[in-house]
């Protein structure tokens, strides 16, 4: 299929074009050139001046539409979450998996394997969320899943037919080496709801660790004579941070802090969102009680924060109204980031010959009108 999609904001890796057409091909971006130069053969939509960027990039994704992948049963399970949040503008993302029993993590692998051979739109990987975390900073985890790391998981993690994977874990409640064996095959490690002093995250940072996950949430605060993990993760120029920006769970001018630390090359929007995004619904069960939503919040009964009820295109509005950013800086947090981090950047997050025509158009407010995974 050749489509050529014009009269379009459209933003490059060089700026915004308001003067171009871009051109697909199959799955990827054939070029940028001018309207008059559209080649023959080229099935031609005007875009009415709306905004073409790249298609945001979710690490963190634990459930949609009705679906938790803790709960997740069949293909059409995982289709169901990839399908809520495209509705939001995520055309790449990491269904993840909160702390669960070694078969259930069996189970969500077999499913994201079945699910990349199958095409499904929109999953890269998988997000191992636990369960090697510290039990002090559990947030919704639940205490009796987590547990020390076994060569059981390591040989999980890098079975090789579950694409990109991620694992967060406390780098005080897992041995170096074994992060060090994670991170040189590929996998990527992220620290989070951890206790971790500054010198434990230095010592994993030097193993392979190269993330932060839901960084200020789950882990102790920033203090003058004691950085621990977010003094570490905000000091290290290698290590990116994912942030849920809902308004809820950061507020916005410490998100602010760590874009000034950070810079938006290093620091990635996030969702965390649960099984009730991409639905009417107010409430959803959880480890035998009941999670709800209200005014925006998910909460457990006691007022935990139990995830989001976030959406992408949302984190992004929230980016360019609360934190004061060009939408520009917002897609770049939502899209070439988190393509960074996963080893993506020279197929994700840009708007550019030769990469995947996973793209998204928006309204002049910010609203989602349309996307494209590989370009359909």
């Amino acid at each position: 299929m050749k489509r050529a999609l014009l009269d379009a904001k459209i933003l490059t890796p060089t700026g915004w074009r308001d003067d171009a057409a871009l051109l697909i091909q199959g799955e990827l971006i054939a070029d940028i050139c001018r309207p008059a130069d559209i080649p023959v053969g080229y099935e031609r939509q005007a875009l009415d001046g709306d905004y073409l960027l790249p298609g945001f990039i979710d690490t963190q994704v634990n459930g949609g539409g009705g679906v938790m992948l803790n709960g997740a049963e069949s293909l059409d399970d995982i289709r169901k979450i990839a399908a809520a949040h495209r509705a939001f503008g995520t055309t790449g993302m990491l269904p993840t998996l909160i702390s669960d029993d070694f078969a259930a993590m069996e189970k969500a692998a077999d499913l994201i394997a079945a699910a990349l051979a199958a095409g499904v739109p929109g999953i890269l990987g998988l997000h191992f969320e636990g369960p090697y975390l510290n039990p002090d900073r559990k947030g919704i985890h639940p205490e009796a899943k987590i547990r020390e790391m076994d060569a059981a998981f390591l040989a999980l993690a890098t079975r090789g037919d579950i694409g990109k994977v991620l694992v967060t874990l406390a780098p005080e409640a897992v041995r170096t080496d074994d992060i060090r064996a994670l991170t040189a095959a590929g996998v990527r490690v992220a620290a989070g709801h951890s206790a971790a002093t500054f010198d434990q995250m230095q010592a994993a940072i030097n193993a392979g660790l190269t993330g932060v996950t839901h960084l200020y949430n789950a882990m102790p605060s920033l203090l003058s004579r004691d950085p621990g993990l977010i003094g570490a993760g905000l000091n290290a120029p290698d290590v990116f941070c994912g942030v849920i920006n809902d308004t809820y769970h950061v507020h916005p001018a410490t998100l602010k802090i760590a874009l000034a630390a950070k810079g938006a090359d290093r620091l990635m929007l996030v969702t965390d969102a649960m099984g009730i995004v991409g639905t009417a619904a107010t409430e959803m069960p959880w480890n035998g009680g009941t999670i709800r939503l209200e005014g925006g919040r998910l909460t457990t009964a006691d007022g935990t924060l139990a995830g989001s009820a976030l959406d992408m295109a949302s984190a992004v509005r929230n980016t360019v109204r609360h934190l004061d950013q060009p939408l520009e800086t917002a897609v770049e947090m939502a899209s070439a980031s988190p393509a960074r981090f996963l080893g993506l950047q020279n197929s994700h997050g840009h708007i550019a010959p030769g990469y995947r025509a996973d793209l998204l158009r928006l309204a002049p407010d910010l609203s989602v009108r349309q996307s494209w995974i590989a370009g359909e």
